[in-house]
């Protein structure tokens, strides 16, 4: 596990980051401070001041990657040092899908990108709800999810987001360990149509993994889910984001009709290891 003072170290940097470049890193909160065993996390000081991070951050097979320097000391290979600690991470735990993160206007980290033997795979939009007024629905249900929906919540990983089952499995095993998650499971006439997960932090609520079977989409229950989720987060002070795919013009539409705007676009990198 990180300790505090890294974990402030990285916060301070980050916004020293975002405040000069007018971006918003993705830094995957939740996981950094719950670092257990594998040496995930790479940094660099000088005089006891953080220069420069970079994080891995593991979904099954697939590794995030999200890094960031100091403006005042870029294009003086820190970061790629760092980067070459992390490769021998990536193959040691024999991770064969790599995906670099980047903000999607950051100009220093599309020149470093330029450099790399990785293609463009896909992009996403970061959301935050735009307070509007807001009515809750009767009709959907959301109940915390039990053990026995394990397997249901495994299904709608694989069908919503195209992830392996083996991938889905041990990436949920492990998120069920986290404190400051809440899992939910969606009912409506009787019968569990989907799941969602809520991960609060900071006086924030993010929405995560939020999935209908696909035997339901298409009868306003997304809509409904959202809008009981917006007005219980809302009410209990907490600003409400998400993440969703670019491409994904069904959502995006789902979302905005919520009152969800873009506040960033996160750019993804790939590469499958031989």
């Amino acid at each position: 596990m990180l300790k505090e003072n890294k974990l402030m170290a990285i916060k301070q940097l980050q916004k020293e980051c975002e405040n000069a470049d007018g971006i918003q890193l993705k830094l995957n909160w939740e996981m950094l401070r719950e670092r257990e065993g594998r040496q995930m996390d790479f940094s660099y000081e000088k005089n006891g001041q953080l220069i420069a991070c970079l994080s891995l951050y593991g979904f099954g097979s697939t590794v995030e990657v999200c890094g960031m320097v100091i403006p005042e000391e870029r294009r003086k290979g820190h970061f790629t040092r760092l980067w070459q600690q992390a490769l021998v991470t990536i193959e040691q735990y024999g991770f064969q899908t790599i995906l670099l993160n980047a903000p999607s206007t950051s100009i220093t980290a599309k020149e470093w990108l330029s450099k790399q033997p990785y293609t463009y795979a896909f992009s996403e939009y970061q959301m935050r709800w735009s307070e509007r007024p807001i009515e809750a629905s009767d009709e959907i249900l959301l109940r915390v999810a039990k053990p026995s929906d394990a397997n249901l919540e495994v299904k709608l990983d694989v069908l919503a987001f195209g992830m392996d089952e083996e991938d889905a499995r041990s990436h949920l095993e492990r998120i069920k360990e986290r404190q400051d998650e809440q899992f939910l499971m969606i009912e409506a006439d009787n019968r569990t149509v989907g799941k969602v997960r809520i991960n609060r932090t900071e006086g924030e609520a993010w929405i995560y993994g939020f999935a209908i079977l696909p035997e339901f989409q298409g009868r306003g229950y997304g809509r409904k889910v959202l809008r009981n989720i917006v007005k219980s987060e809302h009410d209990a002070g907490n600003q409400i984001c998400l993440e969703v795919e670019a491409k994904n013009n069904r959502a995006l539409t789902l979302y905005e009709s919520v009152g969800f705007i873009k506040i960033q676009g996160q750019d993804y990198y790939k590469k499958n290891r031989v």
